[in-house]
């Protein structure tokens, strides 16, 4: 799994809240299963991508239908046998709990991703975090004062009047 760093240079927040309290559970696949019963599990959850974790709950990388359906089928592969973990991407960027939610945020714009896993410092998966949850985050934070840290952006719709 690729780590990529933040380069958080904003200015100072009300508060540094960590993303620990918004982070949703994780759904993902053990290593050890075939290519077949990843996708009937993926299939099970309507899903296109799981994350994949060892017996302790190490997070190793992803999978994706797409991929394994391609490269399995592609290449005559019984996917009853064939191990899920040949299929597997291992650079994708993930979060620590411990980081903050600007951290998370500017992790998930350099990745150029909506969604990250979040793990542990020993890398053991916890759930993951996504764009919305962090836009909810900052839309209900408050500082001390009671004044919100950075107003939600407004909408503006522009209408033009039809062409004869």
């Amino acid at each position: 799994m690729k780590r990529i760093k933040s380069n958080h240079s904003e200015g100072a927040n009300c508060e540094a809240r960590t993303i620990k309290n918004i982070i949703e559970p994780a759904k993902c696949i053990f290593i050890n299963v075939s290519v077949k019963a990843a996708l009937d599990e993926m299939q099970a959850r309507a899903i296109d991508s799981s994350l994949v974790i060892d017996q302790r709950g190490e997070l190793l990388g992803t999978v994706s239908k797409n991929k394994m359906n391609r490269e399995v089928g592609g290449f005559g592969h019984d996917p009853k046998t064939e191990p899920v973990e040949v299929h597997m991407e291992k650079n994708n960027p993930y979060c620590f709990e411990d980081e903050t939610v600007a951290e998370a945020e500017q992790i998930m714009v350099n990745a150029k991703v909506g969604k990250v896993p979040v793990v542990t410092r020993e890398k053991l998966l916890v759930g993951t975090i996504d764009m919305e949850a962090i836009a909810e985050e900052k839309r209900g934070r408050k500082c001390p004062l009671g004044v919100p840290e950075q107003a939600p952006p407004r909408s503006i719709i522009i209408r033009f009047a039809p062409q004869s």
